[in-house]
Order: structure tokens, then sequence, then C-alpha cells
């Protein structure tokens, strides 16, 4: 949409040329109007906006900005067509609490520190909407709001779209009598308020603005929405990611008569331990494990969840997490078909071989075990491990 985005800035360049080769130009503002008919409400959609850091944008030859600098806001007024710029500038030189930007708005949005309000006068249908929202949404400081109005329906009786799409209309710009086709972004109120609630912004209101000639059509909506104090979130998809990592807890079970290792069927030694099911913690799955492998009782004041170990085999990403469990209630019992023999080992006797997670989560706790294993990226948890 950028194309069109163009189109639109050409024209309003076209228009800004126009009138800087005439002597009349529009006069200051004596009512606030959110449309070109001067109904609807006016300036007190706003509130108070004196100490405000404030945006205009597609602020044109600046009037409503230099309004709002002279009730003591601090407005930065953005337009992307040079020829408004150059309007503006001539207009309002050196105004206290006003800076005049030519730039387009969305790089301006990306780049500026977040205001307390913005708002626009029209605007707003003239930037795609995919590419404006996201810069939008954190333009604003929490808490911080934007007031926008847009055409609804036009001067032939034609309502809003019903899908985010540019659309083409007529139009006639102020002080001009020559018509423009240009596309805009002409939605319902329930798209626009999709769009920026998508975006992490609540709707306020949605106040009609009407014209006051009861056989003009022609019709605005003025769109108040505002950032949530708080910071969203985006939710996770809920289609699953393609599998490239193994999550798994390996038990440290220690006491006066050594660490408890289990013989598994393929030869190896192991301490207790397995995956993560859906929904469980790292203490909750060594609990669960430790029961269901040994019959052994934790609680989770029982158990020290020591870090994390990183290591990548045949392509997968290995997550061990090393738990210590110093306390228990029961007695080691044969419980699983792959592995058993459960019994406490002397920590100066281990037996051979051993598991290579076994060892590499045993090294994690103690680092002085004679252990040789592949290494692994260990990072430990604030437990005063070194």
């Amino acid at each position: 949409m950028l194309d069109v985005e163009k189109e639109i800035g050409e024209i309003w360049t076209l228009y800004g040329r126009h009138q800087l080769g005439r002597s009349f130009d529009l006069p200051e503002l004596d009512t606030w109007a959110w449309d070109m008919s001067q109904a609807g409400p006016g300036i007190s959609v706003l509130g108070e906006v004196a100490g405000l850091r404030v945006l205009d944008l597609g602020a044109g030859v600046g009037r409503h900005a230099a309004h709002l600098a002279a009730l003591g806001a601090d407005v930065t007024a953005v337009d992307a067509s040079p020829t408004q710029h150059q309007r503006a500038l001539a207009r309002y030189p050196g105004t206290p609490g006003l800076r005049l930007v030519c730039a387009d708005a969305v790089d301006h949005l990306r780049h500026a520190d977040p205001y307390d309000l913005v708002y626009s006068v029209s605007g707003v249908p003239f930037l795609d909407p995919h590419r404006l929202m996201p810069a939008l949404a954190n333009s604003l400081k929490p808490g911080g709001r934007l007031v926008f109005s847009a055409l609804h329906t036009n001067s032939n009786g034609d309502g809003p779209s019903g899908s985010v799409t540019a659309r083409p209309e007529i139009l006639r710009l102020p002080g001009s009598n020559i018509e423009h086709q240009m596309h805009m972004w002409v939605l319902e109120p329930q798209l626009w308020e999709d769009l920026l609630v998508d975006h992490g912004l609540v709707m306020e209101t949605v106040t009609t603005i009407d014209s006051p000639q009861a056989d003009q059509p022609l019709s605005y909506r003025l769109y108040a929405a505002r950032r949530p104090e708080r910071i969203r979130s985006r939710p996770r998809t809920s289609a699953p990611p393609a599998p490239h990592a193994a999550l798994g807890v390996g038990i440290i079970v220690h006491g006066p008569d050594g660490v408890l290792l289990g013989r598994h069927r393929l030869g190896t030694w192991e301490v207790p331990g397995g995956s993560l099911e859906p929904g469980e913690t790292f203490t909750e799955a060594v609990i669960r494990e430790l029961a269901e492998e040994t019959g052994l009782i934790a609680e989770p004041a029982d158990v020290q969840v020591l870090g994390t170990l990183l290591d990548h085999v045949g392509g997968i990403l290995r997550l061990t997490v090393p738990a210590l469990v110093s306390r228990w209630s029961g007695t080691p019992r044969e419980l699983e078909r792959t592995i058993g023999s459960w019994r406490f080992w002397s920590l100066d006797a281990l037996p051979q071989p051993l598991f290579v997670p076994s060892s590499q989560c045993l090294t994690a706790w103690n680092k002085d075990l004679p252990l040789d294993h592949p290494p692994a990226d260990f990072q430990p948890y604030n437990t005063g491990l070194a």
C-alpha cells in the first residue's frame, strides 16, 4: 500500500504548492473542528493539554498544533508533504512549544519518544492502518490517549467499507475548488476498533459527526482510545512448534548413604528423572518422576532446582534441569520395567558406566566428583554454587 500513500502525498504536496502561490490562507482557529463542516464536538475531547507531550499526525499548515501549543502543550506537528511543511514554517516561525517536522508519520512514530497524546484531524485515513497501527500503539506512553477523526459517509452517501482496504474518494481540499481523486481507508467503526484493540489499545468512545445540512449525507466519526497502564503480552499461538528440543529433569537424591542410582536395562547407571509434562513446573516434575520411578515421596520444600544444562546431540537441543532432593519419605522400589536396582552409592565409589546426562547433573551439583563425560553448558541458579 506504499504506492497508495505515495499518491496521496503527491496530491497534498501539489495542494501545498498551490496554496503557497496564493495570498489567501486559512484563518486562525476560533472553533476547533474535527472535520471540514465545523460540526461535532470541539477541543474538549482532548481534555487538559497543558504540560502534555502531544503529537499532531498530518498537521498540514499546523493551525491545530499551534492552538494547543498556545494552551501550554509541548506539540510536535508532523506532515509528510514538504510544501505543507513549508507553509507551516512560514506561518509559525519560532512558536514556543511547537516543533514542525516534515517526515513520514510511521517513520517518526518508530523513532520518537512516546507521547502523552496523539491526535489527528482527518489524517489517519490517508495512512495504511496495517503500517500505522503497530507504530502508533507503541508511540503512546502507558495511559496515553489517541484521538482521531475519520470519514464515515461521503457526499454521495457511500458508507464505510467492510474490509481494511483503501478505496478511491473525491476530495475538495480546503481553500481550493479543485477536486482530487485519492485513495483513503474509509472503514466501519468496528474495523477501526478491531485494529486498535489488536494493537493493544482500548476504545473509549466513538462519536458521530454529521453534516449540519439536513440534505447532506457527509459524516465523520471521532475515535478516542487509550493505551492501558499495564504492558500487555501477546499470547502464544496454539499451533505446536516443530520438535527441536528435549526437556527433562535429573534428580540427585543425596543422603548419608550417598546418591541414589538405578540400573537401566541398557546397562547404564542413572539418577531418577524424565521429561516434563504439559503445565508442570520443574519442581512438580521432580516430585512426580521421583515417585513414579522409585516410590520416594518429596515435598516441594525438599526440592532445590540447581540450574540448566544445555547440550546438543544429533541436531536436537537437550535441556536438562538438575535438582537436588535431600529429604524424602519411603524406601526406593523398582516400579518401572526400564530401570530398577535402586540403591545408594557412596560418592567415592560410584558405579560405571554412568548415563551421560546423569554424569552431567552430578558434576553440576558437585564439580569435584571424578566423572568423565561430554561437556555441557551449565547455568546455575542462585543456589550458592560456583
